[in-house]
């Protein structure tokens, strides 16, 4: 019995020797993606940093950047804020060199990617760019004159080219161009209201031959 149990015992030291070792191996960090700035938002040299909490919930959620000028006056260069309080930049906004607001961009569905753009001219809005796709790249623009609605253009098969053009007046669609071969050409006109209608009947009917006077 006692020469039995001798093999077995050299065996199982073997098998305990031959066989592969468990290799701990360290977990790799998550890979955090770097938040997106949109362009011309970039850090400036130079540039100082304040920051607010406006909600006084201990987080902040207002980042301020300036800069000195040759006077040693602080200019405001530009301000990135978190509307839902999640910890991330939502809105950011670009000021000249008069400390006038130029540019402001949201984030409204917080996948951090800008959706709509607002430029300024003299503190008037005077043209809107909107994303919808998730690519971050404008489809659709407004144009404003005194604050007022002018025109809209839409990019509609995203191929990066304006294919639908709506003039506004007085808050109203006065026409609107399509193009249907992608040519950036209109291809036909569309009259929205009366005034138009006659207008776009007018310009579509046959030329008349000339009165011959008596």
């Amino acid at each position: 019995m006692r020469r039995l149990l001798l093999p077995l015992a050299a065996l199982a030291a073997i098998s305990c020797a031959t066989a592969p070792k468990h290799e701990t191996r360290p977990t790799a960090a998550p890979v955090v993606a770097a938040p997106v700035v949109p362009l011309g938002f970039e850090k400036q040299p130079g540039e100082a940093l304040n920051e607010y909490d406006l909600t006084h919930d201990g987080k902040t959620d207002v980042w301020k950047y300036s800069v000195k000028d040759a006077s040693g006056k602080e200019v405001l260069l530009r301000k990135e804020k978190d509307l839902n309080g999640d910890g991330k930049v939502d809105s950011w906004e670009k000021y000249g060199p008069d400390g006038t607001l130029v540019r402001v961009v949201f984030d409204l569905d917080f996948d951090g990617k800008p959706d709509v753009t607002l430029f300024y001219e003299k503190d008037q809005l005077v043209r809107k760019e909107m994303a919808f796709g998730f690519d971050g790249l404008p489809r659709a623009w407004n144009y404003y004159e005194k604050g007022k609605l002018t025109r809209k253009e839409r990019d509609t098969n995203g191929d990066g080219n304006v294919d639908s053009w709506e003039y506004w007046e007085n808050g109203e669609i006065d026409r609107i161009g399509v193009d249907l071969d992608s040519d950036g050409q209109v291809d036909r006109w569309e009259a929205r209201n009366k005034s138009a209608e006659t207008t776009a009947a007018a310009a579509d009917a046959p030329p008349q031959p000339p009165r011959t006077q008596k």
